[in-house]
């Protein structure tokens, strides 16, 4: 008794039994076509040995005895079991593909399902590539791998079974010589899978980001677009190519090498056997029949050997693959519901937040002691800076994260004392991301309560303010908006989206952001009451005095800055009115300065003109010149100037007058 429970215990621990029995309930519902799959694989392993027998007694007549009457039906009766064979592995090869794809398909299912229930924080964690690889990828590689390897292991367990017998039938000396180096072989492979399980994981998550890196690119199409960084795409893509390269090279570096070493003890077997079977041969003690039969048998056990290190890849991934699986199904949610989970019939009375707090990281707060109640029929706003928590009070209050301490009660009652599903049912929530799935208008909105009438759709439609813009369209609710609403804009995925919400008819409809794309105006922001807790309010009123002392040195060095501006720029602007205004004085005294000698010429140039008009109309004579002269220069004399100009008409009577003089001189003498 104690003999059969050590080895169940060994089993328990036992990787290849662990991963068998996880799949068994995936196997269990087309267990008779597996089995006869299995099955299968009896004959078509045992037909190598029978191969390989018949070949003695063809080999000893034909060869050896130079026998006329050669058994024919040997020849044919290998052809017929070669064919038999075939037809029995294509059968096998059908049975595993239904078989394996049924049971890949329980797996997905299950997955799916599993998918619906894990939390939000589960994708949070992860890379859509990795998501997608393992709930999709996967399960192939398990299941393949599974039903293959199974296939194969017993394909070969009853041909080796069947060619050791052929080996000790021939001869037992041989087949011991056989038996030993097949041992020899399996030696390497026990460690060379410790080896390989690191390399491997770190396969499967590289090939997994490639995923990622497509699906990011699909979406942020547009973004890498616009800032071009197409070329930082690439040499992020092609750092992933080359990661992956470099891993697969450290997993054919680790497991490839076995392949060689495998074909160098599967010749030292041959070698051996050929070797001390002439001895046998010489000694009679075996006929050249039994050494062809044998040595047939021997390239046919050691041939899978030789294939060995190929298959190990292929064995590792599935059950690395198996394992990963059932560690997500395996994946307890963390908000589920309690044991005595009541039904949340409607919200009569209020929500209520009492000193709640929560946090993403671990000792990162985001909420803290918050303390808010919100009555039925009220509509309440939550305006703030971006990253002061609005979003995740939105989330909280429908579950999608659990808070760390206080409670959120609705109508008196802990939300986490309601199943998940009435209180969801209950709220309806317009996300900043509006997510539409792929299809029509009316499919999207119908989504909030598929058992909608035809009019309920219509007041949805127009509460929304989307009647217009269907109303546009040539298939008006059944046009197709592609994948993630592609199709449609920000605003119009918004609209609808809120068509959807308000189609639900839930008590409580809470729009994260709703006017962010939605084109809604705010007319008014009123608060009514706001309570927040003395440690808060005393933080607050501290900030609140900072901030105003920065502001008031702020706005004094302005206003100095401002005043030493605008002197200066005074100061400037006098001096340059001043400039110009002495420029304009001296060109304006100038210009009269220039004017009266003008007009002083002109005058006397006409007194001049003048007077000679009339001493021609008066007809001068010589007399009257000189008398006239003669009074100019009484006037000259009586002048200050140091130089007199005379008329040469003058000089004649200057000359009488220095005559006259000396008469009058020569009369003072007398």
């Amino acid at each position: 008794m104690s003999f059969y429970k050590n080895i169940h215990n060994k089993l328990k621990t036992n990787r290849v039994y662990i991963n068998y029995s996880r799949m068994w309930p995936y196997i269990k519902p087309v267990w008779f076509r597996a089995l006869c799959s299995m099955l299968i694989c009896i004959p078509i392993g045992s037909l190598d040995a029978v191969i390989a027998l018949a070949l003695k007694p063809y080999m000893d007549l034909v060869m050896v005895e130079k026998s006329i009457a050669s058994p024919w039906y040997i020849p044919l009766g290998i052809v017929a079991f070669t064919s038999i064979q075939g037809s029995l592995k294509y059968l096998s090869s059908y049975l595993s593909t239904w078989v394996g794809g049924r049971i890949t398909n329980g797996l997905k299912f299950d997955m799916f399902k599993k998918l619906l229930t894990l939390p939000t924080s589960f994708f949070d964690k992860r890379n859509s590539g990795d998501i997608v690889f393992q709930f999709n990828n996967q399960a192939d590689i398990a299941c393949n791998g599974l039903l293959d390897n199974l296939s194969v292991f017993t394909q070969r367990i009853f041909s080796s079974i069947s060619l050791v017998c052929v080996l000790f039938y021939n001869s037992w000396q041989l087949a011991l010589i056989a038996v030993v180096i097949l041992g020899c072989a399996f030696v390497p492979v026990a460690k060379i899978q410790k080896r390989i399980k690191s390399v491997m994981e770190k396969t499967v998550f590289a090939d997994a980001s490639i995923i990622t890196e497509y699906n990011e690119v699909f979406a942020g199409n547009k973004t890498i677009t616009s800032y071009n960084l197409q070329k930082t795409e690439t040499n992020k893509f092609l750092n992933i190519l080359q990661n992956i390269f470099t891993l697969r090279i450290k997993m054919v570096q680790k497991t490839q090498w076995l392949s060689p070493m495998m074909h160098v003890i599967v010749s030292v077997g041959i070698a051996a056997a050929i070797g001390y079977g002439s001895h046998l041969i010489m000694s009679n003690q075996i006929t050249s029949g039994n050494f062809v039969s044998f040595i047939t048998a021997l390239i046919l056990l050691y041939t899978p050997v030789k294939n060995i290190g190929n298959n190990l890849n292929a064995v590792q991934f599935s059950f690395f693959s198996i394992e990963k699986i059932f560690e997500v199904l395996d994946t307890i949610p963390e908000i589920r519901d309690k044991a005595n989970a009541v039904v949340l019939n409607g919200i009569h009375n209020k929500i209520e937040f009492k000193d709640v707090s929560f946090e993403y990281i671990p000792n990162k707060p985001v909420l803290k002691n918050i303390n808010l109640s919100v009555n039925s029929g009220e509509t309440v706003a939550f305006v703030g800076n971006s990253g002061g928590g609005k979003t995740t009070i939105v989330n909280l209050i429908p579950r999608f994260y659990d808070i760390k301490s206080g409670s959120i009660q609705i109508d008196g009652a802990d939300i986490r004392d309601y199943t998940l599903k009435s209180l969801r049912q209950n709220i309806a929530v317009v996300f900043q991301d509006n997510f539409l799935f792929s299809g029509t208008i009316r499919e999207n909105i119908m989504l909030g309560n598929e058992n909608a009438s035809c009019e309920d759709l219509e007041k949805a439609v127009k509460m929304a303010f989307l009647d217009e813009f269907i109303a546009g369209l040539s298939c008006g609710l059944d046009t197709q908006i592609g994948e993630r609403g592609i199709l449609l804009s920000g605003g119009q995925k918004q609209r609808v989206a809120i068509a959807r919400a308000f189609l639900k008819n839930a008590p409580v409809v809470i729009l994260d952001e709703a006017t962010d794309q939605w084109g809604c105006k705010i007319d008014r922001v009123e608060i009514k009451d706001i309570t927040p807790p003395p440690d808060i309010r005393d933080a607050m009123e501290k900030q609140m005095n900072a901030e105003r002392n920065k502001r008031a040195l702020i706005l004094q060095a302005e206003g100095e800055r401002q005043s030493a501006i605008t002197l200066a720029e005074g100061k400037k602007e006098a001096a340059i009115l001043e400039a110009e205004a002495e420029k304009e004085s001296k060109i304006r005294r100038a210009a009269g300065e220039a004017e009266a000698i003008k007009q002083v010429a002109e005058a006397k140039a006409e007194e001049i003109q003048m007077v000679y008009e009339a001493m021609m109309k008066a007809n001068p004579n010589e007399k009257l010149v000189q008398l006239k002269s003669l009074e100019t220069l009484k006037e000259v004399a009586n002048g200050e100037a140091n130089k007199v100009f005379i008329p040469f008409e003058a000089t004649n009577t200057l000359s009488s007058l220095g005559a006259i003089k000396e008469v009058f001189k020569e009369e003072k003498k007398k």
